[in-house]
């Protein structure tokens, strides 16, 4: 059969998941994950083939290519099973538990695209993997040769496949170990994080391991806090902070980030952070952003500014608005383009030297690596080779004639890059995503003075609680302006953070009721209310084959500790008991993993810090237009164990906690810890010494 004649479309053609969307026109009989299709398989009692992938994922696209789009294999697939296909991203309670499941039956670990085989009636695993090819190699079958095995086996011994399938589900619901109830909490896992951190540090080229090399945001983060909590003490920890430095440095400079464009791909397949898996996620780009805008607050290092600048450029005009997206931001670009993983940003030297005038070309050459051989299957990606002083001592320029000139075949190249055939969007909308988004505009915001990075953060937030936000629930993802699904624990969550974090630029007292309303939820329909944390689905969500709650950090930051964080800073603005005891039962819940794996759990580690040493909250009132300055002059300065809120006195319907702090004609601030906040402090030169006076106080 032809592929390339038009084939019918399938159930999946009228999915709002481009993913989906671009499995319509398979050969296979897809159906999406819901009723229809379980109960196929329990009428057939044929065993489900659940396929698992993403859009930007490049071996997604290579099985889909091989076998997905081949007719003889889809037949196979129509004949012996029901065939599923899900979005990871908008089902990733679907993905968390069967990548688990997968890991407990063949004892590899996971990824996509996940292939899975459940059983017919109650969609238990019995068997998986991840990619199969379409001939035997790789140490792998071929896929149609596992097909035909599975069923086989499957029609013969369904009695049998039972037992290690009850025995992989009763696993799922027995991996977290009972909570710590009467350990007394201690500041043991953030010394324990500090300590592996260091021994898994790369001193060459940055980062923690070998390769593959991911960003770890959360992990730099930890160590920026490290070392600024040391900064006055006798012994500063300058080696927390030389790590964080050198590896953002490495990475702002290497292959992973677009030397372009701007914006990080998801991560280097080598460990000098040269060449990457090209697929662009929104998720690593918001992460990245806050971290090097507070590095950039932390040490003052030009490199980290502008890559905070250029990531939050590339975030607007890729993702958000330049991209058409209705103040929300699209999920993620795809590796691949015209079949070919990377080919819309890598380049033919002969290319570039003819794009560029004869002043820029041997600047630009010598900075990126175009007078040195090809780095990418014969091509060049480019990747900084000299510093700027370096390319003028050998151009015979000055400092600033090399900038101009690089700037100027920056735009050249970006332009004709332009004309390629560009990677494929994921235009569908995540909450969690894009609280993370939130987030980090925010934290760019404040650390960059750049108030368009506030105004899209809130322009975000406003297309979430438009689109997302139906009966006072949470919905947890759009596509064309249409949200479905039920929220997860990371949509709250991360919600919740976003509003606080945006707080922090302008406070309005709506999104302070939005979050309570949303912690709210959190404790009615996920927490746990027996062992403490929170689950990863809420109580009326639909029943899978286990609940799922975990603690660890992965590509993001895990839920529960965004949660407990989140309640425990708004447990101590609005004086709230419930908020923070939830906090510290999902620590104690959290704690036999946070002493065993601490650098596993980075953002754990926060609210435990949090939890051990209250955070310093500012509270300021007065008149908008006078506390707006004082704000604006703390949150300058890094400092990031303090929340700064400006709170105008012309707002109403405040929680009664800060309605009690007094506001009038003049500004008026108060520093808060715990329970406990200061008297009213009338001068901003007072209000700076006490904070410096705190700052230098043992222990802070």
């Amino acid at each position: 059969m032809d592929k390339s004649a038009p084939q019918p479309l399938n159930r999946l053609a009228d999915q709002g998941s481009p993913y989906l969307r671009q499995h319509a026109g398979n050969p296979v009989d897809w159906y999406p994950w819901g009723p229809e299709a379980l109960e196929r398989a329990r009428t057939l009692q044929r065993p489900i083939l659940l396929s698992i992938g993403y859009a930007a994922c490049h071996w997604c696209h290579v099985m889909a290519h091989e076998s997905f789009e081949d007719a003889a294999t889809a037949a196979l697939m129509n004949e012996l099973y029901v065939n599923i296909k899900v979005d990871r991203e908008e089902r990733p309670d679907l993905d968390r538990l069967y990548q688990l499941a997968q890991q407990m039956l063949t004892g590899r670990g996971g990824g996509w695209p996940l292939t899975m085989f459940l059983m017919h009636d109650d969609q238990r695993p019995f068997f998986g993997g991840t990619y199969f090819p379409a001939e035997a190699r790789f140490g792998l079958p071929a896929f149609r040769d596992l097909l035909r095995q599975v069923a086989d086996h499957y029609r013969g011994h369904v009695a049998q496949l039972r037992i290690p399938a009850s025995r992989v589900t009763a696993a799922l619901g027995e991996l977290n170990p009972p909570p710590a109830t009467d350990a007394l909490l201690s500041a043991e896992p953030l010394t324990g994080c500090r300590a592996r951190l260091e021994r898994s540090f790369d001193g060459r080229y940055g980062g923690f391991g070998a390769a593959p090399k991911f960003p770890q945001p959360a992990g730099l983060e930890r160590l920026l806090r490290d070392w600024y909590a040391s900064a006055r003490s006798h012994a500063p920890d300058l080696q927390a902070l030389y790590m964080a430095s050198l590896t953002l440095t490495r990475m702002a400079e290497g292959g992973l980030f677009d030397q372009l464009g701007g914006g990080f791909y998801r991560y280097s397949v080598d460990e000098r952070w040269e060449i990457p898996h090209f697929e662009k996620m929104l998720y690593d780009n918001a992460q990245l952003l806050a971290v090097y805008a507070q590095a950039a607050a932390a040490t003052g290092e030009p490199l980290f500014g502008e890559t905070a600048t250029r990531t939050a450029d590339w975030m607007l005009r890729e993702l958000g608005r330049g991209a058409g997206a209705e103040g929300a931001f699209f999920s993620s670009l795809d590796a691949d383009s015209e079949g070919h993983e990377g080919r819309f940003y890598v380049w033919q030297r002969d290319d570039v030297r003819g794009a560029l005038p004869a002043r820029q070309w041997p600047v630009f050459a010598s900075r990126f690596g175009l007078d040195a051989p090809p780095n990418f299957e014969g091509q060049w990606h480019l990747c900084v080779r000299a510093g700027i002083p370096a390319v003028a001592e050998t151009q015979h320029l000055t400092v600033e004639e090399v900038r101009d000139l690089l700037g100027s075949a920056q735009a050249a190249l970006l332009e004709l890059r332009a004309r390629r055939v560009r990677p494929g969007l994921d235009d569908k909308v995540l909450t969690s995503w894009n609280a993370l988004a939130v987030s980090g505009l925010a934290i760019a915001a404040r650390c960059l003075g750049r108030a368009d990075l506030a105004a899209a953060a809130t322009a975000a937030l406003q297309y979430l609680r438009r689109v997302h936000w139906r009966g006072a629930r949470l919905l947890a993802a759009s596509a064309r302006g249409v949200a479905r699904l039920p929220a997860y624990l990371d949509d709250h969550a991360f919600l919740l953070d976003a509003l606080l974090e945006i707080a922090s630029v302008r406070f309005r007292a709506d999104e302070l009721a939005w979050a309570v309303e949303l912690a709210e939820l959190m404790l009615r329909h996920f927490e746990d209310p027996r062992d403490g944390g929170f689950f990863f689905t809420a109580d009326d969500h639909e029943a899978l084959i286990s609940r799922s709650k975990s603690y660890g950090d992965e590509a993001i930051p895990a839920g529960n500790a965004v949660a407990a964080r989140s309640l425990l800073r708004l447990g101590f603005l609005l004086g709230e008991g419930r908020y923070l005891r939830a906090a510290e039962r999902t620590l104690r819940a959290a704690w036999p993993a946070l002493l065993k794996y601490p650098e596993g759990h980075a953002s754990m580690l926060l609210a435990l810090e949090d939890y051990l040493d209250a955070p310093q909250i500012v509270l300021l009132r007065g008149p908008a237009a006078a506390i707006e300055p004082w704000r604006d002059r703390l949150t300058a300065v890094f400092a990031p164990r303090r929340w700064i809120l400006a709170v105008p006195a012309e707002l109403r319907d405040l929680p009664a906690a800060i309605a009690a702090k007094s506001a009038g004609e003049e500004p008026l601030a108060y520093i808060c810890r715990g329970t406990s906040c200061s008297a009213p402090i009338g001068s901003l030169a007072q209000l700076l010494e006490e904070l410096d006076r705190e700052q230098a106080a043992p222990g802070r």
